[in-house]
């Protein structure tokens, strides 16, 4: 019996120029590398130049998708960008980008699940091309979060970084083996009760305002683990797979300390994470795709690798994504 299941083409990362390191941080607050190291695994983040807004970024990831994906911004008739730093608040920066790459037909839209975006992005580009609407979708993940952040704040400023990751899908008529690859399997969840845990103190309708971002970090760190690891097993039980199955742990970079936590209570061996926290910090929505083509582009992740995502971000909201890719 034959399924249609959403296939990645093609993978694509974006960082801007800028690097600014723990060193670069501690002379504008108070804080040094070893105590945003010894808390968070982080050494230093990329940050947007001047002028340079979350559309640039997006679309340089997803042209880095497309050229590998071997097709053209005329072959999508889906994009869907996670992203919580649009670069207006509207028209969707994802018609942005969708121009940009020269895709004039098809759909594009921004979904807002903060850091869980890119998960809840591929589970709604899944559904869509399950259902024979679409054959291809872009799915992005960018942020500059480094403009909603206050400068001020050594509990948060140190944590964050801007970037894009990017996925071409492509709708496949498969023949329901073993072998067969694609997104197999995706679980969603939120939890508006906790929303005041993680957020940005601003907005057109509160505060007429951007805003800065606030966060109760210990709070945030005893939901993450358990939230993570409570999807995670369910997505394993109801595929079938167990844990030492997995080729590749391709989570959310938030926090080393919640990577470490998380494997070892789902029992995965450490040196099946993909880590890029060190490098890029929390880019959010960005972080996922990000970590999946740095696999891709050191040698590691392969056709045919069993690989599992995961995220939690404000809201709260997280999920998880079982891909054979």
């Amino acid at each position: 019996m034959s399924l249609i299941r959403s296939v990645i083409l093609g993978c694509g990362g974006y960082l801007p120029e800028n690097v600014l390191t723990n060193e670069d941080l501690a002379k504008i607050v108070d804080t040094s590398d070893e105590w945003i190291y010894s808390r968070t695994g982080i050494r230093q983040r990329h940050i947007v130049a001047e002028g340079e807004m979350t559309s640039d970024l997006g679309t340089k990831a997803a042209l880095q998708a497309l050229e590998r994906a071997g097709v053209e911004g005329p072959d999508i008739d889906l994009i869907l960008l996670a992203t919580s730093t649009p670069d207006n608040t509207f028209p969707a920066t994802a018609v942005t980008i969708q121009a940009n790459i020269g895709a004039h037909q098809g759909v594009a839209f921004d979904l807002q699940a903060v850091c869980s975006g890119f998960v809840f992005g591929l589970a709604t580009a899944d559904n869509f091309l399950k259902s024979g609407q679409f054959k291809r979708a872009l799915v992005i993940g960018a942020e500059t979060f480094s403009r909603i952040l206050d400068w001020e704040d050594r509990n948060t400023c140190v944590l964050f970084g801007d970037g894009a990751g990017a996925v071409v899908l492509e709708a496949q008529k498969l023949n329901s083996s073993a072998d067969d690859r694609g997104i197999l399997l995706t679980e969603l969840r939120s939890d508006g009760r906790h929303r005041d845990k993680l957020y940005v103190d601003g907005g057109p309708s509160s505060t007429g305002t951007v805003g800065h971002l606030r966060m109760h970090g210990r709070e945030v760190f005893r939901h993450a683990v358990t939230n993570i690891s409570e999807v995670i097993n369910r997505t394993l039980e109801l595929s079938g797979y167990s844990a030492d199955q997995i080729d590749w742990f391709v989570p959310h970079q938030a926090n080393k300390r919640i990577l470490d936590g998380t494997a070892r209570k789902i029992g995965l061996d450490p040196e099946k994470i993909v880590m890029t926290v060190d490098k890029h910090a929390n880019t959010s929505a960005a972080s996922i795709p990000l970590a999946l083509n740095t696999a891709l582009e050191d040698g590691r992740l392969k056709e045919g690798n069993l690989v599992l995502m995961e995220a939690m971000g404000g809201g709260f909201t997280w999920g998880s994504a079982l891909i054979k890719y």
